[in-house]
């Protein structure tokens, strides 16, 4: 296993999953903005609290819900960080287990490629599904990238590669595998033959910088996304800031001042609090679950921040974007029809936002 310098760690332990979870300490709300009731927040599955059940609904339930993704049938999938397993959620709400065994708690997991019923994952972060239905999981805690295959065999990808922390993932429809990788302040790229490169970022350089490939440099890197042209987004959660990746590999930020707050905007003195992930849908309108924010920010084509969905409130509560609360909203995808899923630091729930 590979040693984690400790300002490193102790990056990763406040802005993952793996500490300080269950904060419930209120964060100051931000005035409210008008927002038109167009969409609705609900729960696709889980319930108060954290535990590991499988089942349908508020039956179910999960232990710090991370990044997600969605195949083309609709179904869900969850890394399911302390659970220390993969999570596939139908369109119905009936969540089952697609990967993962062992004991569950924020202390457990190992490392066992095989079949999906004795394979063995520590801390999984983020996971992406290709176009074949092979689901792929950044191993946070075993400093890996492994797949999952849609016969049921967990393999390791590029066994040879050093990660230091992926925390996140995204596949384009090539089969090319991009890494976003906190540690090492990079995001990697994965062909479909295994060779590995890297699109943007300096290992060991942290700081911020737009520009072409490794010159550029990022602080943190918490999410990804992928448009229809190959762009890959950046949630940079320390820079405050969402950045995109051209597929040659030239940095810009899209939209954040590099200050903490909740100004909304144009996108250069726009204002994100730890935002931790980011999704895109088939307009090319951005959705950022601003995390210390709790709030949920568009991004439009044009460049302007608005408020997406929830009042900045620390708390729960489903209905209309516009009155609904998140606790600190961590992972985000959107479908090609505009479905966005969330997931939340606090909580055992999946939430859903649809347009009424």
């Amino acid at each position: 296993m590979l040693s984690v310098p400790a300002p490193r760690l102790l990056i990763a332990l406040s802005l993952l999953v793996v500490a300080g979870c269950k904060d419930n300490t209120p964060l100051p709300v931000p005035a409210p903005m008008p927002l038109a009731a167009t969409h609705n927040v609900t729960i696709l599955a889980g319930t108060t609290g954290f535990g590991y059940a499988d089942g349908t609904g508020a039956a179910a339930a999960f232990d710090v819900p991370a990044g997600l993704a969605v195949d083309a049938q609709g179904n869900v999938y969850v890394a399911d960080t302390n659970n220390q397993r993969i999570r596939k959620i139908s369109p119905a709400g009936v969540v089952t287990t697609l990967a993962g065994s062992g004991p569950v708690g924020r202390d457990q997991g190992g490392y066992v490629d095989g079949p999906v019923a004795q394979a063995m994952f520590r801390q999984p972060s983020g996971v992406a599904v290709d176009a074949q239905g092979a689901v792929y999981v950044a191993d946070f805690g075993n400093y890996r990238v492994r797949k999952i295959s849609p016969a049921g065999i967990v393999t390791t990808v590029a066994p040879n590669t050093q990660f230091e922390l992926p925390t996140s993932l995204v596949v384009d429809a090539q089969g090319t595998l991009y890494v976003g990788d906190a540690g090492n302040y990079c995001v990697y790229k994965i062909s479909p033959t295994g060779a590995v490169s890297i699109l943007a970022g300096s290992a060991d350089h942290p700081g911020f910088a737009d520009g072409p490939g490794t010159s550029a440099r990022f602080l943190f890197i918490s999410g990804l996304c992928l448009d229809a042209q190959n762009n890959v987004f950046v949630a940079d959660p320390q820079n405050h800031r969402i950045r995109k990746i051209s597929p040659a590999g030239v940095v810009t930020t899209v939209a954040g001042s590099g200050q903490p707050g909740s100004a909304l905007g144009p996108a250069a003195t726009a204002q994100f609090d730890q935002p931790t992930g980011v999704a895109v849908d088939a307009q090319g309108t951005l959705y950022v679950a601003d995390e210390a924010n709790n709030h949920i920010r568009q991004i439009s084509p044009t460049g302007v921040v608005s408020r997406f969905a929830g009042t900045g409130q620390y708390g729960f509560a489903d209905g209309p974007a516009n009155t609904a609360h998140f606790i600190r909203p961590r992972g985000i995808i959107s479908t090609a029809e505009g479905t966005l899923y969330v997931t939340q630091r606090v909580g055992s729930h999946i939430r859903v936002i649809r347009k009424n």
